[in-house]
């Protein structure tokens, strides 16, 4: 009889904890119906009838508890009740960010001690930060920024010894900083807040960007005042006979001498910068005198170059576009005329293909011009023809190859035709001149529509023209990879991804790599250079796919690839993407002009994961572009058929690295 009790007994404790558990997960299920109610959120599809909240979006369970509680960027909006986080005790993970949540902090999110990562930012949430806060001794990320917290800066924090992350940037928090000599922290800003007084010796190792925006002073930021006169320096103290420490004073004498060097110094540097200009003014009427006397009708390139700029045309501010078009005219006049009196008859423009012949050489030195851009390989111009289309000239600078091997490699760029590359019609070279002729792209290039324009006036990216941007793009550089195993772009950025007027993407700059010398070569690709490319020269197809996945990047992110930095100096965006998204911030990975468009997060997921892949760190991971193509074309044909009624999940927690 014995074994059976014992039997009994077991079944009943079973059943005792099933049940148990089961209610648990009921009133965890009632706390959540309960946020939703009180704070909204426009993708919270919750099922309510269903009895297990596990399956919900956003909501991650263990052992029948709920433990993670993701909801970014959905919407929610009011202030939290309290009582409701007195029923999810379990939590590890609260993720509420990206959203408008005010007030204070519920106060029962003190019964959360397990809780190990709080991220709150970007919300307007208010009152002073909490002190229950310092009572969940587990707390390892904490993220409050972009808030209205304000108050002291509790000195508490010091009770949290686990903590890595604390973020409280952008908050109204005043007075000092105290000394967080308990924490070992990973990253930390307090930036734009209403701080005072000095930098913490322990906390003085993290960058500038942590502390801009407040009243604060010493390392990183300006010595605090009287930082300077330490009493042990001899430049700042004597010491008399009798130990007493004074300031040294300088002589009568040693002021005049200084003041007499100082004009002396300020007269010669006056002569020196007054003989210059006058140097280079006279350069320059030379220059333009010269290009006159071989070709009149230069003045209009010239003249209509400098209007263009200053009447805020595309000159891009390069006030020395007259200079540059009159350099243009003279040297390819020169060049010409050098090569009539070797016999060897003047130099014209070679057009490829079946390209129009509507102008000739002249036609193009008498056409007005702005200057729309300098880049990797040279200065590039819009040139308005009299009597024809409107082209754009590239003046190549650093080509050290002789003439027949630039007509070999220049011949096989001009053969190159695909909907997705800007094509090449025509080229001039000459000794002290190569041009190149394009299409005119009038929309300008990528870099200048993500980075451009961030007024009032400007208009918004939405998801279907930077899908399409992407794929184009792809289309684009997949058909130069497929003209052999050892064809590559090697300078994809997104300023060489031009726009025509339906804003279909067009690849620039592709066969030049090899044109230049080395001088041109080792910065051009800043942010986009896969990490195995040690000559810029030489890029392979899988060192393009980086370079793409980084584009790519831009596109969802619209952050520049050589200004993404995240609280440290020198990260790149590929690191700062998958940091962000480690730490359970993916939202703010997305350009905000992509989050008012609700119904395609899976597809903006989809294609940072894409990202994510392209610009893995060894090129045995990437993928082809063939793959990158195909897959940017079958998230293109999923988006246009998505239907926002059918969406059952938050993608947004779905991407892991």
């Amino acid at each position: 009889m014995l074994p059976h009790k014992r039997t009994l007994l077991l079944l009943a404790a079973t059943l005792a904890l099933t049940l148990l558990a089961e209610a648990d997960l009921a009133s965890e299920r009632a706390a959540l119906l309960a946020l939703r109610s009180a704070v909204r959120g426009r993708t919270l599809f919750w099922n309510a009838t269903n009895q297990s909240p596990c399956n919900w979006a956003g909501v991650q369970c263990e052992h029948d508890h709920v433990v993670e509680l993701h909801l970014p960027g959905v919407a929610l909006s009011g202030q939290i009740p309290a009582g409701i986080f007195g029923n999810l005790t379990q939590l590890r993970t609260l993720s509420l960010r990206f959203n408008a949540l005010t007030g204070p902090l519920p106060s029962d999110l003190a019964s959360c001690v397990n809780l190990r990562n709080l991220y709150l930012q970007r919300n307007l949430f208010s009152g002073q930060i909490p002190t229950f806060l310092f009572d969940l001794p587990d707390l390892v990320r904490l993220n409050m920024g972009f808030n209205n917290f304000s108050g002291p800066f509790p000195t508490a924090f010091n009770n949290l010894t686990r903590l890595k992350t604390l973020i409280l940037q952008n908050n109204q928090i005043s007075g000092s900083i105290p000394d967080l000599n308990k924490l070992s922290l990973d990253q930390f800003s307090v930036s734009n807040n209403l701080l005072n007084g000095s930098v913490p010796l322990k906390l003085r190792t993290f960058p500038k960007d942590s502390f801009l925006g407040n009243s604060l002073c010493g390392s990183p930021l300006s010595p605090c005042a009287g930082d300077g006169t330490s009493p042990t320096s001899p430049l700042a103290v004597d010491n008399n006979e009798n130990g007493q420490k004074k300031k040294k004073k300088l002589s009568g004498g040693a002021i005049a001498g200084i003041v007499i060097g100082s004009v002396v110094c300020l007269l010669l540097v006056a002569f020196v910068l007054i003989l210059a200009c006058r140097n280079k003014s006279d350069k320059k009427t030379s220059a333009v005198d010269v290009a006159a006397l071989k070709h009149p009708e230069s003045q209009v390139l010239a003249e209509k170059s400098v209007s263009d700029v200053e009447n805020g045309g595309h000159g891009n501010g390069h006030s020395v576009a007259a200079a540059a078009a009159a350099a243009i005219v003279s040297s390819v006049g020169g060049g010409g005329n050098k090569a009539e009196a070797n016999g060897g008859g003047a130099k014209k423009l070679v057009f490829f293909g079946n390209s129009a012949r509507a102008f000739d050489l002249e036609d193009l030195l008498r056409a007005s011009a702005e200057v729309l851009g300098k880049g990797t390989f040279g200065t590039a111009y819009k040139a308005v023809l009299e009597a024809g289309p409107v082209v754009a000239v590239k003046r190549l600078k650093d080509v050290t190859i002789s003439e027949k091997e630039f007509k070999e490699k220049i011949e096989t760029v001009g053969a190159m035709d695909h909907e997705n590359l800007v094509p090449l019609r025509a080229y001039y070279f000459s000794r002290d001149e190569k041009l190149l002729v394009y299409d005119y792209m009038p929309v300008g290039s990528l870099s200048a529509l993500l980075h451009g324009n961030k007024g009032a006036g400007r208009t918004p990216l939405n998801w279907e023209v930077r899908s399409g941007i992407a794929l184009g793009a792809a289309r684009g550089i997949e058909y130069l990879h497929l003209q052999g195993p050892n064809v590559s772009h090697g300078n994809i950025k997104s300023s060489n991804i031009l726009l025509t007027k339906s804003y279909d993407a067009r690849v620039s700059d592709f066969g030049l790599a090899h044109l230049v010398g080395p001088s041109s070569t080792p910065n051009r690709v800043a942010g986009y250079r896969a990490p195995e490319v040690t000559d810029p020269r030489k890029v392979s197809q899988k060192a393009d796919v980086y370079s793409f996945g980084v584009l790519l990047l831009e596109l969802l992110t619209g952050k520049a690839p050589t200004h993404a930095l995240l609280n440290e100096e020198g990260v790149d965006l590929p690191r700062w993407v998958q940091s962000v998204v480690r730490e359970e911030w993916t939202s703010e990975v997305f350009d905000l002009e992509l989050l008012r468009y609700q119904n395609v997060e899976e597809e903006m997921v989809q294609l940072l994961q894409l990202a994510v892949d392209c610009a893995a760190q060894y090129p045995d991971k990437r993928p082809s572009m063939s793959e990158v193509a195909r897959t940017i074309e079958e998230l293109c044909r999923s988006s246009l058929k998505e239907d926002q009624d059918q969406i059952q999940h938050d993608p947004i927690n779905d991407l892991e690295l």
